[in-house]
């Protein structure tokens, strides 16, 4: 992991602060394609089902990634033994807390008081819009900026990241597309603004490239 890595990482987060800054209503048109006859797309039973399954799936490979260590110790080996040592369990453990967990659910979603897509005005809800600048909105707690559930997704990088080389892309990538396949569920589903999906995932990315930085630069593994 490079310090160019970070450095893209962080002009990221300006341009996307400078995009939605000078262009609020960016996120109203966003959301607005997926509002149609008067409602998101989340009641119904696949909706929920969509949702459920990218939630879990961070946990899920944290969990694994346990269960392949401790078994490991005892002598077992399960797929991915040589992938989650104790130092990678430990970076994995560590970018959930600080990132999903502090930065995002702890920090920003109950001080940044924005409310979600389905609360405002525009889309039949009581509150009124709030631009990411502003953080004054009507929603008391759990609010739209930034998405717990992409950050968690987004998460799924750090794990990405500690595979052998020659799975290291792949890996990456199909963690960005999950990334992706949250974004949109809970964009459709009148959870997030598009803003909130993009700066959950450079604000986690950023968390994890740090982490690796401090856990593996200089260790023997790049």
């Amino acid at each position: 992991m490079s310090n160019l890595s970070v450095i893209l990482t962080i002009a990221a987060l300006c341009i996307a602060t400078l995009v939605f800054g000078l262009w609020p209503n960016l996120d109203i048109a966003v959301a607005a394609s997926f509002h149609q006859s008067g409602a998101f797309w989340g009641a119904s039973l696949w909706a929920r089902s969509y949702r459920a399954f990218f939630y879990w799936l961070p946990f899920v490979v944290l969990a694994y990634a346990l269960l392949v260590w401790a078994l490991k110790q005892r002598g077992r080996a399960l797929p991915g033994s040589d992938w989650f040592t104790g130092r990678g369990l430990a970076f994995m453990a560590l970018t959930m807390a600080l990132g999903p967990g502090l930065l995002v659910n702890a920090g920003l979603k109950d001080h940044w008081h924005r409310p979600r897509p389905a609360q405002i005005e525009e889309f039949g809800g009581p509150m009124q819009f709030r631009p990411i600048w502003r953080g004054d909105g009507a929603c008391a707690t759990n609010c739209a900026f930034v998405s717990g559930e992409v950050s968690a997704s987004a998460w799924l990088i750090a794990p990405a990241m500690l595979a052998p080389p020659p799975l290291r892309v792949p890996a990456v990538a199909t963690a960005l597309v999950m990334t992706a396949l949250t974004a949109l569920g809970r964009m459709a589903f009148g959870g997030h603004f598009l803003s909130d999906a993009i700066f959950a995932l450079l604000l986690t990315l950023l968390v994890v490239q740090v982490c690796y930085r401090w856990f593996f630069s200089g260790r023997g593994r790049t």
